[in-house]
């Protein structure tokens, strides 16, 4: 796979093979602004369903046999925002360092990783989880954060072995799968925090929980800063685009023998006699915690050709309104989640629980209905926000969030 894309990036770009898009610092960036508020706004449809819906709890990877398919193709379909996310923080600290010095980039990776770090275990873990359960949820805040100083040490290298180490972590983690250590191994925390998620004894009758562990996701990170030259002022838009879609294109292909084989790269799929859409939901029943490299071949192929797709769109009233979501990530994500655990309690004060220890809804009809209707009340204070970084340059503490 790798050394068939890589020819097929290097060949000669035809000019018919895509339209041209203007050369605007606008249209090179905010496809990339869009496609982040668009797996935003995906996983505004997750926590909904986290909210009111827990009582219905979800496996990693989905059981075919038992799942209902709404929830099964809803979970499919947020499964592109973590993957997509990550990559796009890696193109992001790339695009960062080209106006920045070495110096200067490193210090923002390790301040931004730390501040993440902090929000997680601080704000996130608190608000989220309730603090009667003295738990830390080390989930993909936290994960993000730890990548980002992780990366700050990986620019350092020349870029060919950075996309090359990436490609190695990506491509082979999963062969560190049968590796299952116990709390009472030296290694147990390291080994959690890589690859094994699990839960940690903490002083002070605290718990760790690792739901991101971030082998794979450093991975990711890197390979995202590797495309990063793509997206230079000097890179013409029908070479990135071309670029894109051959990679997406290959990502998938090897996704699809991959699955097909049915060998290495996830759990097996089945088929589920006298249900061709259970069958389905099985073929794309993939492991996210950690993620295994057929889910990053799908996902990050997917996002690949999207960033494509929001290029050719141009400037048109959807890319804007998910640039918008794409420009405050942060604040769009401290914004919801705060906002649905306040909901969330205010009903169960009010009603008390219903679905044994919870509050849920007795319909996933409904958790639609919930996140359709969150959309725009959350885009309102995330634009005011956005506008306010795009105004405020001088003001540095906002690029933190």
């Amino acid at each position: 796979m790798g050394a068939a894309t890589a020819a097929a990036l290097g060949s000669q770009t035809s000019e018919h093979v895509l339209p041209k898009a203007p050369v605007t610092v606008k249209t090179r960036l905010q496809n990339i602004d869009a496609l982040r508020g668009f797996v935003m706004v995906l996983m505004l449809l997750d926590h909904t369903r986290e909210t009111w819906f827990l009582q219905v709890p979800v496996t990693d990877p989905v059981d075919a046999r038992t799942i209902l398919p709404a929830i099964a193709f809803a979970r499919f379909a947020v499964s592109f925002c973590a993957p997509i996310f990550v990559a796009l923080t890696g193109l992001g600290v790339f695009l960062f360092h080209r106006t920045h010095t070495l110096q200067e980039t490193t210090a923002y990776l390790f301040k931004r990783g730390l501040l993440l770090m902090a929000i997680e275990v601080f704000y996130l873990s608190p608000i989220y989880w309730g603090i009667a359960k003295p738990t830390l949820w080390l989930q993909v805040i936290w994960c993000i954060g730890v990548c980002m100083i992780i990366l700050a040490g990986l620019i350092r290298l020349p870029r060919p072995v950075l996309i090359g180490l990436g490609l190695v972590i990506v491509c082979g983690h999963n062969l560190l799968d049968g590796i299952h250590l116990t709390p009472d191994n030296p290694f147990f925390i390291p080994w959690a925090e890589l690859h094994q998620r699990d839960a940690i004894a903490l002083p002070f009758g605290l718990v760790a929980k690792v739901s991101y562990p971030i082998l794979a996701w450093v991975g990711v990170i890197a390979l995202g800063y590797g495309i990063g030259p793509w997206f230079a002022p000097d890179t013409a838009p029908e070479l990135r685009q071309r670029r894109l879609v051959i990679l997406g294109l290959a990502l998938l292909a090897a996704f699809v023998a991959l699955r097909l084989n049915n060998g290495y790269g996830d759990h097996p799929w089945f088929t589920v006699e006298g249900s061709p859409l259970r069958t389905a939901i099985s073929f794309l029943s993939l492991t996210k915690y950690p993620p295994s490299l057929d889910f990053l071949l799908l996902t990050l192929g997917v996002g690949a050709i999207l960033l494509t797709v929001l290029e050719r769109m141009g400037d048109a009233p959807l890319v804007r309104a998910l640039g918008v979501f794409g420009g405050a990530p942060m604040f769009f994500y401290i914004l919801h989640l705060t906002t649905l655990r306040l909901l969330y309690h205010t009903a169960f004060a009010i009603w008390g629980p219903n679905k044994g220890p919870l509050f849920g809804l007795d319909s996933y009809g409904w958790v639609l209905v919930w996140y359709v209707g969150l959309i725009v009340p959350f885009y309102l204070p995330t634009a005011w926000y956005s506008r306010l970084k795009k105004r405020r340059r001088d003001i540095t503490w906002l690029r933190y969030f």
